[in-house]
């Protein structure tokens, strides 16, 4: 029907829908002053839309319900029609994502050929160590193989089958000024079946522990603290992104680190990608994880109303879940990249510096700074400013915050991944590098104050160089502590932390 205003202007065709018991039931009198009732709000008139009543909403008794303006679903102007039809395709991707990191994770056919010991040695300063005679026996004393290191110091022995055997290493072939350890040159290891087992020659080339607390070492100390400082920011920028949005203080985040090293490895290992082109792909594959985690568990615990306390026990109990299955995927022992695990220092003056080591320290500090203008310069890095600001605010403005906070999930989780890439480089891949990185996330993100991204930059930057700088006065073995103890002295001076703001609380 044909609707006019007060006026007598006519604003547009309204379309009224009863159902057929309440036709059977009204009169052609009644339904006339029915019609003639119908009011169209002001704000309705010109907007062109169709205003219908649902045939389960119409009363009887007289009283109606005011007529509802609704949008087809192939409207142009339908937001909600758009996003209901991008949802399914969104979480396929992200399925398939997932389905993707599993495939990877499985252990292939190929690791099961044979029983083999191998090993690499090398030193920071004299790099691989090439002619090294060594020696395997059973543990009867009958010898099963004699081989000498390559030149990128690897060796490697076939093995008859499962068993004990002793692996002995001839000292006289080491170059001069490369030592062994305190274990000797002699190794008894046991071999299970199908397992190709490392043996490790504990080597001292004299730049651990040498120098006493010299200004070179100290150099060489900052050197190292920056790149370490540089990890850990990377990896917990992302972390301090998902607190000052969410509220989530989230534990689970370290599992995203070891993900990135763990796929990174096997399609660098087990697929023969290079490193390059494997760490590109395990970027999109972590991004895709954490908007997978925000879609699947965080964003349904929000709707649902969730305290942040059972969020924290909800984010203990998936970080524990996540590190042990991947300790079942992908094993107790630490593995390196191909090409990448000897490497010879290069000697830069008053520090030395590996390729690898360089191009940590290069890698994180262009990301951090196209991460600083994203946040800075675009229209979705000033949504997420906005939303850990104030995310009433933000939302009352017209931000959608559900999506801004589904693009910090991916942008923290390609974030983790890279980081995880990046220690592994220099420390190889273990089931659990990531949690232990926790503590120091948690300490940077704190010490630069909670939920803001620059805080946790140079937060982490403080913690990483103190760490490392402490270690000539401590041991080594506890030098993470040394992180811990600046963080209850900042903490102390000033609770907000370095970048964060005065909070009243009562």
């Amino acid at each position: 029907m044909r609707c006019r205003d007060d006026g007598g202007a006519p604003i547009g065709r309204v379309d009224i829908t009863l159902s057929v018991a309440e036709r059977s039931q009204v009169s052609p009198q009644e339904t006339v002053e029915r019609h003639n009732r119908v009011t169209v709000p002001p704000q309705l008139i010109g907007q062109g839309g169709r205003v219908t009543h649902a045939p389960d909403r119409v009363r009887r008794h007289g009283r109606h319900p005011r007529p509802r303006l609704t949008r087809r679903p192939d409207d142009p102007g339908s937001r909600s029609g758009t996003r209901a039809g991008r949802r399914p395709l969104v979480l396929a991707l992200l399925v398939a994502a997932l389905a993707t990191v599993f495939a990877v994770l499985v252990p292939g056919v190929g690791q099961a050929a044979g029983e083999q010991l191998l090993g690499t040695l090398s030193t920071s300063k004299s790099g691989p160590i090439e002619g090294v005679q060594i020696t395997v026996t059973t543990a009867t004393g009958g010898q099963v193989d004699q081989v000498k290191t390559d030149a990128r110091g690897q060796w490697q022995v076939d093995l008859p089958g499962p068993g004990a055997y002793t692996v002995k290493l001839d000292e006289g072939d080491l170059p001069s000024g490369v030592k062994l350890g305190s274990g000797g040159d002699t190794r008894t290891v046991t071999v299970t079946a199908g397992r190709a087992q490392p043996v490790n020659f504990g080597l001292s080339d004299g730049t651990i522990g040498a120098g006493g607390g010299g200004p070179g070492k100290t150099i060489q100390l900052l050197v190292d603290g920056l790149r370490f400082g540089l990890l850990i920011a990377m990896c917990s920028v992302g972390l301090s992104l998902i607190f000052g949005t969410t509220g989530l203080t989230n534990f689970a985040h370290s599992e995203l680190v070891t993900i990135g090293a763990v796929v990174a490895w096997y399609l660098n290992v087990q697929a023969g990608m290079p490193l390059v082109w494997a760490g590109v792909l395990a970027l999109f594959i972590g991004a895709a994880v954490g908007a997978l985690n925000d879609l699947a568990l965080w964003r349904p615990l929000r709707r649902r109303g969730t305290g942040l306390v059972a969020a924290l026990v909800v984010s203990i109990g998936l970080s524990l879940s996540l590190r042990y299955l991947i300790q079942i995927v992908f094993g107790g022992r630490s593995r390196p990249y191909v090409g990448y695990q000897n490497q010879k220092a290069i000697d830069y003056g008053l520090f030395s510096l590996t390729n690898r080591a360089l191009a940590s320290i290069v890698i994180s500090v262009i990301v951090l700074v196209l991460v600083a203008l994203m946040l800075q310069r675009t229209k979705i890095g000033k949504a997420m400013r906005a939303v850990a600001d104030n995310r009433d605010l933000a939302a009352s403005s017209g931000i959608d915050v559900d999506r801004v906070i589904q693009v910090v999930w991916a942008l923290g989780g390609a974030l983790a991944t890279l980081g995880g890439i990046l220690l592994g480089l220099s420390d190889s891949v273990q089931w659990d590098m990531g949690y232990r990185l926790l503590l120091l996330m948690f300490a940077g993100v704190t010490l630069g104050g909670l939920g803001t991204a620059y805080g946790a930059l140079i937060g982490s930057l403080v913690v990483g160089v103190f760490v490392q700088v402490s270690t000539l006065i401590i041991p080594s073995d506890i030098k993470y502590v040394g992180g811990l103890l600046l963080l209850i002295v900042v903490l102390v001076i000033r609770p907000q932390g370095i970048l964060g703001s005065r909070v009243r609380v009562g």
